[in-house]
């Protein structure tokens, strides 16, 4: 079978004229900068020849050494209104972007606006311009300022507010339309995976005794680590997210310790901590106990508690615990002073889920057990942790 020729790259100067959700576009590279030009034509054969005669014009003016980098030379002229029209200024990004956020914030939980659009409006913030006609600008700019996986995220995001605001009236098109496609991410950042680093049993079973025996712990410390033992036990046990763990009260463990219904989670909202129904992939999870779990709820379980109670109070104010506050003064320095490399807390849920693998649990099950999909599964732990072996046949 004959195989197909590959299309040429375009050669830097070239302008292509693209199509992005029916509006034509201009891309190109000049002097190490990718511009985007939107001529204001819809993709029509008639005005995908009124672009390709504007493309010819700026790679002459290129040729000649006479491109505006402005742009402004090529942008449409603006149309003339009739008599008695009133002038409908442009709005600008700033304030678009502060209407899409009102639109995001019913259908977002908490943390999500605090962490994701909470850093997104802090990039809108130092741009050097809000012009959406400067839109190469933005682009130049935060390819330089934000890492690469971020910026793809965040230009991502500008095109959504745009593409609501033309919804709304306020703007013809969104400038960011196709632009993401551009940002291209280092091979060794492009996958989440790269972030789980799971502890080894040893390791697992050394962070916990120091906790439990207080190892590393100052005599005159007002707090001991065996305080947290139960805390972090419960997560390597489970592999749970840590916010869903502090949020567990005894309501949410069966009479006879064989379930437990995880339904709600702590997280960081705009306001600061909130206790969130729901949890970051579903609604709710049942995760049966074995035997040990059982035995070390029991365990736990003080003899005066209520249903209300949490299961993991804080040592001092009995409200959730502080992940914050741990991490730095107790889960830090035990890593340190055992010499494991530092991994977030977090990673007692990967550490879970590669030793579930390994220990032969199917993966769609193990996805069912901790709440993600089996494709996640499949895709960053079933394929990247287990020793692959070859049988006799």
């Amino acid at each position: 079978m004959p195989s197909r020729a590959r299309k040429p790259k375009s050669v830097k100067g070239t302008v292509q004229v693209k199509a992005s959700n029916g509006r034509l576009q201009l891309v190109f590279t000049h002097a190490g900068q990718r511009y985007y030009l939107s001529p204001g034509y819809s993709d029509t054969p008639k005005y995908r020849r009124a672009a390709e005669r504007k493309a010819a014009i700026i790679e002459e003016d290129i040729e000649k050494d006479r491109f505006d980098s402005t742009l402004d030379k090529y942008r449409p002229e603006p149309k003339a209104k009739p008599k008695g029209t009133a002038t409908v200024t442009q709005r600008s990004l700033q304030e678009l972007w502060e209407d899409f956020i009102e639109f995001k914030r019913p259908q977002c939980s908490p943390s999500t606006m605090h962490k994701q659009y909470g850093t997104f409006t802090n990039y809108v913030a130092a741009l050097p311009t809000h012009d959406l006609d400067r839109a190469s600008e933005i682009l130049e700019y935060c390819m330089k300022e934000i890492p690469p996986k971020s910026c793809k995220r965040f230009i991502t995001r500008l095109n959504a507010c745009c593409k609501l605001a033309v919804r709304a009236g306020h703007i013809a098109h969104s400038p960011f339309a196709g632009m993401a496609s551009d940002i291209k991410i280092p091979k060794g950042q492009q996958g989440s995976e790269d972030d789980i680093n799971p502890f080894s049993v040893e390791e697992r079973d050394a962070i916990l005794e120091a906790f439990r025996s207080d190892q590393f712990c100052s005599k005159h410390a007002r707090v001991k680590h065996s305080y947290y033992f139960p805390f972090l036990s419960f997560l390597f046990k489970t592999g749970c997210r840590p916010s869903e763990a502090i949020a567990l009260q005894w309501k949410h463990i069966d009479r006879n310790y064989g379930r437990i219904r995880f339904m709600q989670a702590v997280v960081e909202g705009e306001d600061g901590r909130v206790c969130k129904a729901g949890l970051k992939t579903q609604e709710r999870r049942d995760f049966p106990c074995n035997q040990s779990l059982q035995e070390f709820l029991r365990a736990i379980k003080p003899k005066t508690c209520d249903r209300e109670s949490l299961i993991f109070p804080s040592p001092k104010t009995g409200t959730w615990i502080n992940t914050g506050n741990f991490q730095d003064r107790m889960w830090k320095p035990v890593l340190n002073q055992l010499g494991i490399e530092y991994r977030k807390p977090y990673q007692t849920r990967h550490t879970f889920i590669t030793l579930a693998l390994d220990n032969g649990l199917d993966a769609k099950d193990v996805a069912r057990l901790v709440g993600n999909s089996p494709e996640v599964i499949y895709k960053h732990y079933a394929g990247k942790k287990r020793n692959l072996e070859v049988p006799e046949f």
